[in-house]
């Protein structure tokens, strides 16, 4: 069985940080199942927690890092890697400062000091996402591609050559096990060209760093040190690359095909999966027609709703109505070319997010919603029998009596008609 793990026990490890320069010491806890991977920044006042999510994500250059507010933790890809590649889904991770330790420049310490805590099978189920379709991201340098894979994670990476400096493409493929990353990706050091050095130091990062833990490419030479792998550059490249899937809502099958990506490119394909990730665990109904009914006033031939899809309390709904050639109105609303009016297209907007008013109301009330006000009513293409409306509701403001939401309808994926529409709960 695919199951959650953790560690057996605490585990510290102290050091200096890549670009601060600045010592850090975490200590690494077992954490429950469901828990994930939660920073603790234990030298603030009230120890606040950032959980490793990607909604934390902010832009710091050269470096993954996580904010809430004013709390960050910086340089953490390369230790969220060494949990991806060992499998550790739950931990507690206390810091007191900002920026991880560097440690030798790569996840091999990471993982030497994790195993040495012992890895604890926790019993409960692990839930995973396999791609089923090529997913990709582009940008016309680099490009991602997410294509299914039932083995688990496979990453093949391609590097260019910098310049000359790394004296031709590096291109490496893993799938990923246990050991595959303790061995092949975990030791492949952080890098950088001679070049680049000054720059860094300039914009105030790299002040931890130096050429034992980090690879610098003087030419095609590499300066102070020898390097552990012929192409450590684009294995660092796929420990990188892991250390931004760990962001993903679930543990990946897939085969995941990199060209010259870095962590800003690696996001956005973590965002794509997991916005498909989210799609594919939506219940397929939320709503049937049974239940509507149960909730709106609204009968033959008024009711335009004929399932919710989507809904997020106080957020968001999402309903659905098929258009067919049976409808009433089709007889009198230019019946030699049956349009769907557009008062009912705003109709179907205002019945699905009445739908929302009314899931939000407290058992035995009798209120119902009547619309108050619409603005910015916008119709973009014409609804014709045979198509099925998606119609999506984003709530503005939800207050006990009165809301405000932007709503739209879509067919096959093209916008039919928009509006901010205000409605009132009332007593009949």
């Amino acid at each position: 069985m695919n199951v959650q793990r953790t560690i057996a026990a605490d585990v510290t490890v102290t050091g200096i940080g890549l670009h601060s320069g600045e010592s850090c010491t975490v200590t690494f806890r077992p954490a429950p199942p469901d828990t994930g991977i939660v920073f603790v920044r234990i030298d603030l006042p009230g120890e606040p927690s950032i959980p490793s999510h990607p909604d934390h994500l902010c832009q710091r250059q050269r470096r993954t890092a996580l904010a809430i507010g004013e709390v960050e933790v910086h340089t953490c890809e390369h230790f969220l890697a060494a949990a991806y590649g060992l499998g550790i889904d739950n931990l507690r991770v206390e810091l007191n400062a900002v920026e991880f330790p560097g440690l030798d420049g790569s996840a091999k310490d990471f993982v030497e000091l994790l195993r040495g805590a012992g890895i604890l099978e926790q019993g409960d189920e692990r839930r995973l996402f396999e791609v089923t379709e090529p997913i990709s991201v582009s940008d016309g340098r680099t490009t991602l591609i997410a294509l299914p894979w039932k083995g688990g994670l496979k990453i093949t990476y391609t590097l260019d050559d910098h310049g000359g400096a790394l004296g031709g493409a590096q291109v490496v493929e893993v799938e990923l096990t246990e050991q595959a990353f303790a061995e092949q990706i975990a030791p492949a050091r952080t890098f950088c060209l001679k070049k680049e050095v000054d720059m860094l130091r300039a914009a105030g990062l790299g002040k931890g760093a130096n050429y034992e833990n980090t690879c610098v490419y003087d030419g095609t030479q590499v300066v102070g040190t020898t390097l552990r792998f012929p192409d450590e550059a684009a294995r660092h490249k796929v420990l990188d690359l892991i250390g931004d899937l760990a962001h993903a809502h679930r543990r990946l099958h897939a085969h995941i095909i990199a060209v010259r990506s870095g962590h800003r490119e690696n996001m956005l394909l973590v965002q794509e999966l997991n916005r498909r990730i989210t799609v594919a665990e939506r219940p397929k109904v939320v709503l049937d027609v049974k239940k509507i009914l149960a909730l709106l006033p609204h009968r033959f031939p008024m009711l335009l709703v004929d399932r919710v899809v989507e809904y997020e309390p106080g957020k968001r709904i999402v309903g659905l109505k098929a258009v067919t050639v049976n409808e009433p109105f089709f007889q009198g609303h230019f019946p030699g070319t049956p349009v769907l009016p557009g008062v009912l297209q705003l109709e179907a907007m205002a019945q699905t997010g009445a739908i929302m008013l009314m899931l939000n109301e407290e058992a035995g009330s009798k209120r119902l919603p009547y619309f108050m006000s619409m603005d910015r009513v916008k119709f973009r293409r014409a609804v014709e029998p045979g198509d099925m409306m998606r119609i999506e509701i984003d709530v503005l403001r939800l207050r006990s009596r009165m809301s405000a939401c932007m709503a739209k309808t879509f067919v096959d994926g093209q916008l039919c008609c928009e509006a901010e529409i205000r409605s009132v709960m009332l007593e009949p």
